[in-house]
């Protein structure tokens, strides 16, 4: 692992010496940490947040019950396309601010001036050779995990376009990519190692870790990570039935529910009962949400 500051000397000293579950409670008050119980939150995706924007602020949601939802305290944006501005008119008013990135692919969205570097991240690990196959239905090609040149330009990618503006959190989408047809003989032990050094990577930042579907992978990978993950993101874990999955987190860590095509009425119980942060979305993640509580 590439060393950025003495935290992180620190973070893989206590690593070897008291293992993940150790490392993570003695770096727990160094970073953000959302709370258990009820946080509204906002996932928002598809273009810039406008904090002017009742859609993109999810200010003026209903709840189930037709009753009135209260204001997100959480919101979960693109880190490229969002500038520090906006990271600081949320705090501004409070809020904490997720960066979503992808750590398992690369796609082609951004420009150079996007990213505010001189070569596009796809330019850079495009050109270290880690591509390896087209994910499929979307413009995206799986990424060596295995590779330090991978492991090298995302933490550059999260330095630059999450810690540098101010977010609070990532999250890392496409971080169990051994389950996928990615054109590389990965395992899970290869993905653990990549995502735990990341983890650390990012905690050396001061940046929370936010695990993406681990309910999707069928074993263990979930509760492995357990010790080093800040909060769970999952997608349709109840119209796949993988909820479950996730029960070692229940009570310890907050979950974020996002559901595209069941009704609020069918899942919210289940999720509110669970302690879960659950919401319906649209698939573009356009700023439509109709959250559970």
């Amino acid at each position: 692992m590439r060393l950025r500051s003495g935290v992180s000397t620190v973070l893989l000293v206590l690593v070897a010496s008291l293992g993940l579950q150790g490392a993570a409670r003695a770096g727990a008050s160094a970073w953000w940490t959302p709370a258990l119980g009820s946080q509204p939150w906002q996932w928002e995706l598809s273009h810039p947040l406008d904090p002017s924007s009742a859609r993109d602020m999810g200010t003026n949601d209903t709840l189930p019950n037709g009753h009135a939802a209260a204001a997100p305290v959480i919101y979960d944006i693109d880190g490229i396309i969002n500038p520090a501005a906006t990271v600081a008119a949320l705090h501004s008013q409070g809020k904490h601010v997720v960066c979503y990135v992808e750590v398992g692919a690369a796609g082609n969205y951004y420009s150079a001036a996007d990213e505010g570097v001189s070569t596009t991240y796809y330019d850079q690990l495009r050109a270290a050779g880690v591509f390896g196959k087209k994910v499929a239905g979307y413009p995206e090609y799986y990424l060596d995990i295995r590779s330090s040149a991978t492991v090298s330009i995302i933490e550059s990618m999260i330095s630059q376009q999450c810690a540098a503006k101010g977010f609070d959190a990532v999250e890392t989408d496409i971080d169990e990519e051994y389950m996928s047809r990615s054109g590389f003989p990965l395992t899970k032990a290869d993905e653990e190692t990549y995502m735990t050094t990341l983890a650390n990577d990012m905690h050396g930042l001061g940046l929370g870790w936010w695990i993406k579907n681990p309910d999707d992978t069928g074993d263990s990978y979930a509760t492995d990570m357990f010790a080093l993950a800040d909060a769970v993101l999952t997608e349709q874990c109840n119209q796949f039935s993988s909820c479950g999955a996730l029960s070692a987190y229940v009570g310890h860590k907050a979950v974020f529910n996002a559901e595209y095509h069941l009704k609020p009425a069918s899942f919210c119980s289940y999720d509110d009962v669970h302690g879960f942060n659950g919401a319906r979305f649209n698939l573009a993640l356009t700023g439509v949400r109709k959250p559970c509580q």
